[in-house]
């Protein structure tokens, strides 16, 4: 099996590196011509079908280059490593080849190396005059995009250039660490850190190999006795010495002693060592965010002690959820653990690749959102939101058992694909506490073994009999609600289900099991394991998820970190892609549609900044001002007091009512400002037809803010009337005209004559509305686009010009439209529950350079309604037996 799987590795290599020297992207017919030309030449007997998928893919994935903020007053020249004529690229040649044997097109290995190039040229020549250096950075990926891959290219790079003491800090549990000592070892050291397995693997078997020296193995952390014991000491080394860590106190500790009493010299300080220090999930634990006490936390303060001791360090963070960090007061320090770790030197947005699999397609393209997203609308009765660890289960909700009844069908269509040997896995994350993971297994488990029962028993019977057994009634019903369409009739998949059950196995992953999900024992054997992982917090940072193809996720939260890291969906998917499935409850995905836009926006942001010349300084003020840091901020400061003031902008952002009140007297209301100021031609402003309705221009600031005085807001959202208000009288002197949209689906001036707004109809989710308040689905009033209105054809033409890859969006259109909107709307509701018509708006803002920003007082009340369970009780799994 191994061997076989071997050989269909190297083959699909050599396809890729044959159609990578091809003019022009090829097509499939092209694809699957030059596979069964070559497959005659190589003597391959195997199955095409996977080989030529994954070149397919393969041939068409494109990386642009990301875009990086630096600090231009720095006396800094990122051009350092293009005039080094003396760098020998042994390990980043090397870690280049190896990941042309996994599989990557030599076209995503160049890119890959490019970029790599720019961030190492952010960094420190380490060869560079001056008896002492420091510089901090950081890196801004996508979950599950490739980050490992791009600062392991780093490490290749950094060592290549003359860094010699290399530390990852990987994240808070042994399981993260372990995977990424793991892959280290195969990229890096090129030889196995097990010690009852010391081969060359990866990078090292190549004859000469200078394999870089490490403390840390597979199975046992930074340990101060074991280093002593060894007598090394950093400058016994020619080659490098890589630490993978993980991120705590004790190891830290250890780590900043031994560096200390044996390494440093009398001056406290080891001067002649360039270090570099990756921090994996910069957000988390590493960063100090007590805001208002300058007392930092210890891990934080042991991560800058370490940095301390050398006269020549860099620190470069890697995050997907960079509002948990990087808005940290840029002046604060303290001279005894050194500075603080924001990023001051640069910032590196990274482009995600074209086949990456994230939250444009799960949340914010409609169409493909559709066809991935499923709500639950039943587990709350079961698993509540609010449990406890004692709390016992009696059963699982219905939607848990259908997904596994997907997760189930999609193996075997993915087995019917030709992808038998790949990995196939099934996430399901209920409750942060061990005994409540455990129970939730046992039901799967229970179940699964029925349907494994089940299938076995009717695989190969006539319908009419199979169909009897309720199992394979559900089975059916499944396949038939969700993947009809994928290529196979029912009968196929019926017969393939019995191959799905020879490696299915379910785990619970925590901070307390002894149950490690091995991929890697798998691809060793040439297996595809079929994975369901039932887990919490060790689940949410950072450990991979092989094949991830159900989701299942019922919690309550809404900090950034947590909710980016919990979706461990995002990744890569391919020729799977349409069979996956992603479970949430309504709120999360809300939040997490909102979420994926305010990274976009963030992003944006970056790219506006470096054409400005502004500093990583002005972005962390940027994102300290964001509405949405309010959430981070809060938390961290309301440690004492009831009630704290934040600072806010509304720069460049959209704020919407959405949540409106269903109170027929208050709408109407609301109807009869709208034809007030309607009537008056909101102050004789000048308007023009679109294909979705009417729009003013130049509008006098003073008429939205007479809007927002006489608009009735739903309790909910009273905040946000004054907030509104504020902003508007901050930049009336810059902005003394708007423009206001009337939101019309069928456009045209015809119902101007009663000054009525047609309607627009929206979903009404289950279990809504609640008291009076409905909440619209997503978060979403407008619909995306609807910024583009009355926009000139120039402008439209220059934000499209600034989106990547021809995804343009309404931030895109809000920059160049350069002053405020107001977008007013009549929704009708798609359900007899809540009676239309309800008036809802929005308004957007311009972006500006100096971030003005408006005093916001929040208090604990608030903080709980928008925060929902502490996320900080999360921790806590770590101290669950």
């Amino acid at each position: 099996m191994q061997q076989a799987s071997s050989q269909e590795r190297n083959f699909t290599n050599a396809l890729i590196s044959a159609l990578a020297n091809m003019e022009g992207v090829p097509t499939a017919i092209q694809v699957e011509e030059k596979a069964r030309q070559m497959a005659e030449i190589f003597n391959y007997e195997g199955s095409l079908q996977s080989v030529v998928e994954e070149a397919m893919i393969s041939v068409v994935t494109r990386m642009g280059a990301g875009v990086s903020l630096v600090d231009t007053k720095a006396n800094h020249d990122d051009q350092w490593v293009q005039k080094r004529d003396d760098i020998k690229w042994t390990y980043s040649d090397a870690y280049a080849e190896q990941l042309r044997q996994d599989g990557w097109a030599p076209q995503m290995v160049q890119s890959l190396s490019d970029v790599t190039d720019r961030i190492l040229g952010h960094l420190q020549d380490p060869y560079s005059e001056g008896n002492a250096w420091y510089r901090r950075g950081l890196v801004i990926g996508h979950v599950q995009s490739g980050k490992t891959a791009n600062y392991t290219g780093l490490i290749a790079k950094a060592a290549d250039a003359g860094y010699k003491f290399i530390i990852v800090i990987a994240g808070i549990h042994n399981n993260l660490r372990k995977q990424t000592q793991e892959r280290i070892d195969e990229a890096f050291i090129g030889r196995s850190s097990d010690p009852n397995d010391r081969r060359n693997i990866g990078v090292g078997v190549t004859l000469g190999y200078p394999h870089p020296a490490t403390l840390t193995n597979v199975h046992a952390d930074f340990n101060k006795n074991t280093a002593e014991k060894s007598g090394w000491k950093i400058n016994d080394f020619s080659k490098p010495i890589i630490l993978i860590i993980k991120k705590n106190v004790s190891t830290l500790t250890s780590l900043h002693k031994w560096l200390k009493e044996l390494n440093a010299e009398g001056s406290g300080r080891i001067s002649d060592v360039p270090m570099l220090v990756i921090d994996d999930e910069a957000d988390n634990a590493s960063i100090n965010t007590n805001q208002d006490d300058l007392d930092p936390t210890k891990t934080n303060a042991m991560i800058r002690r370490i940095m301390g001791l050398f006269a020549k360090s860099c620190y470069v963070g890697y995050t997907a959820t960079p509002f948990a960090n990087i808005f940290i007061n840029p002046d604060a320090y303290d001279d005894d653990v050194r500075e603080e770790l924001f990023p001051r030197d640069f910032i590196y947005c990274l482009d995600a690749p074209t086949t990456y699999f994230g939250a444009e397609k799960v949340f914010l393209n409609e169409e493909s959102s559709a066809a991935v997203v499923r709500p639950i609308d039943d587990c709350e009765d079961l698993i509540p939101f609010s449990h406890k660890r004692g709390d016992s289960i009696s059963e699982l909700p219905p939607s848990l058992y259908y997904a596994l009844n997907e997760f189930i069908l999609a193996r075997a269509i993915r087995n019917l694909r030709g992808q038998s040997k790949k990995h196939c896995s099934m996430m399901v994350n209920v409750s942060r506490f061990v005994p409540i993971q455990k129970a939730v297994r046992d039901f799967i488990s229970l179940r699964e073994r029925k349907i494994r029962e089940a299938v076995r028993a009717n695989y190969m019977m006539p319908e009419s009999v199979s169909a009897a057994n309720p199992f394979m009634h559900d089975l059916k019903s499944v396949f038939e609600a969700e993947y009809v369409n994928t290529g196979f009739e029912w009968q196929k998949v019926k017969i393939a289900l019995n191959d799905v059950f020879e490696n299915l196995h379910t785990y619970v992953i925590n901070s307390k099991s002894d149950e490690i999900l091995d991929f890697t024992k798998y691809d060793k054997a040439g297996v595809g394991l079929t994975a369901i992982a039932v887990g919490g917090l060790s689940l949410s940072r950072g450990l991979t998820i092989e094949g991830l193809t159900i989701s299942y996720m019922y919690r309550n939260t809404k900090m950034y970190d947590t909710l980016m890291q919990m979706g461990r969906w995002f990744g890569y998917r391919p020729n799977f892609e349409d069979l996956c499935r992603v479970h949430l409850s309504r709120d999360s995905i809300d939040w997490y549609s909102h979420i994926a836009e305010a990274s976009e926006e963030l992003v944006q942001q970056v790219k506006r900044m470096r054409r400005d010349k502004l500093s990583p300084e002005d972005f962390g003020f940027y994102v300290k001002s964001h509405p949405d840091t309010l959430l981070i901020t809060a938390a961290n400061k309301m440690r004492s007091g009831e009630q704290v003031t934040v600072q806010q902008s509304f720069a460049g952002r959209l704020r919407e009512t959405s949540d409106v009140s269903i109170d027929p007297e208050l709408n109407k209301r609301n109807f009869e400002l709208i034809a007030r100021l309607w009537k008056s031609g909101f102050g004789d402003a000048s308007f023009i037809e679109t294909n979705k309705g009417l729009i003013y221009r130049d509008v006098d600031i003073s008429v939205l803010e007479d809007f927002l005085l006489n608009y009735d807001f739903h309790s909910a959202q009273a905040a946000l009337k004054s907030d509104l208000l504020a902003y508007l009288q901050l930049i009336s002197d810059r902005h003394p005209k708007a423009d206001v949209l009337l939101i019309s689906p069928e456009g045209g001036k015809s119902s101007g004559a009663s000054y009525t707004l047609r309607n627009q109809q929206r979903g009404v989710s289950e279990g809504q509305p609640v008291g009076a308040i409905w909440r619209l689905n997503k978060g979403r009033v407008a619909s995306r686009g609807d910024e583009k209105l009355g926009l000139e054809d120039e402008d439209i033409k220059l934000a499209e010009s600034k989106a990547d890859s021809g995804s343009v969006s309404d931030i895109h259109y809000r920059e160049v439209r350069n002053k405020p909107l107001l977008m007013l709307h009549s929704l009708e509701p798609k359900s007899e529950s809540v009676i239309g018509p309800v008036a809802a708006f929005g308004m957007s803002f311009p972006f500006e350079k100096d971030i003005p920003t408006i005093d916001v007082v929040v208090n604990r009340v608030w903080l709980r309604q928008m925060q929902g369970e502490d996320i900080s009780s999360d921790y806590e799994e770590d101290l669950d037996v």
